[in-house]
């Protein structure tokens, strides 16, 4: 759709705020930090948020205290009355209160922001040329279990946030055909195949994931008594000749084949289908960028992609449902349903063609 033209003074005024959009993030991290947000709400219908106010009571100083909520007021984060006390937008309300605003910014803060700034290598080589802020690895997923705390802590809240909503509707489906076995591609933390096991106590797991994650992933399963009935087996999709075993009544992926790019993912398919009978079901959740009701939504999927080029793997982004069922048709499989499931995910579930 065609968007309306602006006044140029207009444009100018936007093009100011994309040039100093830096600024402007590392403002609001800095007033979180501080605790700056956090008192001005918790403070601003007792009249006492002035910055002399805010100063004393932080133990900052008012300069300090004043270049941040000058940058904060432009952006619509405070407002401040005719008494020059502050109080949050609704902007600046979501940036500090909202989870999803929370992880998104965690994420960018603490996993790419230092490595954003080689994207122009990384669009021109192909290698996630920002990985080497964080470490030394070929991609960020052979190092995740590595990671400094903090940066792992930021990497798994925004992992988890857009996967975890999804687990209660996604299950009833997943079980509807009582699989006896099911493998989790891309197992993770084990979170799912500990949610699966707990919902099904007759269905046995076995976690495909590179070293590092699986041995997470089986220690957490382990821990929650799990261990009989949930297994593992290392894998690294981007070796020659990845293979896994027959046996799988259900095959689950979730947020995992983004991860790679398009030859990779018709790779990866075509060896799930090697591995198929008839009868297996091979379920892939995802969230496509042409299947938002939302434009931020879009937005964040959209910018996650420079995660994948810059950080991740160098080739990989989030895909548009048209492109993956493409992919789909030509690895051999066949699409029984396509669901809408959760407020930004899509199950395409696939039977051997």
């Amino acid at each position: 759709m065609a968007k309306k033209p602006i006044k140029a003074i207009k444009a100018l005024e936007e093009a100011q705020k994309i040039a100093f959009a830096p600024f402007i993030f590392q403002t609001t991290v800095s007033l979180r930090k501080l605790g700056v947000l956090d008192y001005i709400f918790e403070h601003s219908r007792d009249g006492k948020t002035s910055l002399e106010n805010l100063a004393k009571a932080l133990n900052l100083t008012e300069y300090g205290l004043s270049v941040l909520l000058e940058v904060a007021e432009s952006s619509d984060i405070v407002s401040q009355d005719n008494n020059g006390n502050y109080d949050l937008t609704k902007i600046g309300y979501f940036l500090n209160y909202n989870k999803m605003t929370e992880a998104n910014l965690n994420f960018t803060q603490d996993v790419c922001y230092q490595g954003l700034y080689h994207l122009p290598e990384a669009i021109e080589t192909g290698k996630p040329a920002g990985l080497k802020e964080l470490g030394n690895w070929r991609t960020v997923y052979e190092g995740l279990s590595q990671l400094p705390e903090k940066v792992q802590k930021s990497w798994f809240a925004f992992d988890h946030f857009y996967s975890d909503e999804i687990f209660g509707e996604a299950l009833p489906l997943v079980f509807r055909h009582k699989p006896k076995t099911l493998f989790d591609i891309g197992g993770n933390t084990g979170k799912f195949a500990v949610i699966c096991a707990n919902y099904n106590p007759e269905v046995h797991i076995k976690i495909f994931d590179l070293p590092g994650q699986l041995k997470k992933a089986l220690a957490n399963t382990k821990n929650s008594g799990l261990e009989n009935r949930v297994s593992g087996q290392e894998i690294d999709w981007l070796s020659s000749n990845p293979t896994i075993p027959a046996g799988a009544d259900t095959i689950w992926m979730s947020q995992f084949l983004d991860c790679f790019s398009k030859e990779e993912i018709l790779k990866i398919l075509k060896t799930c289908v090697n591995s198929m009978d008839d009868d297996t079901e091979l379920i892939i959740i995802e969230t496509f960028t042409d299947r938002q009701k939302f434009a931020n939504a879009r937005f964040t999927l959209e910018a996650t992609s420079l995660y994948f080029t810059a950080m991740a793997n160098g080739n990989s982004k989030m895909y548009k449902a048209v492109e993956f069922i493409d992919l789909i048709y030509k690895a051999g499989l066949t699409l029984k349903e396509d669901l809408a499931i959760g407020e930004f995910h899509t199950m395409l579930v696939c039977k051997k063609n």
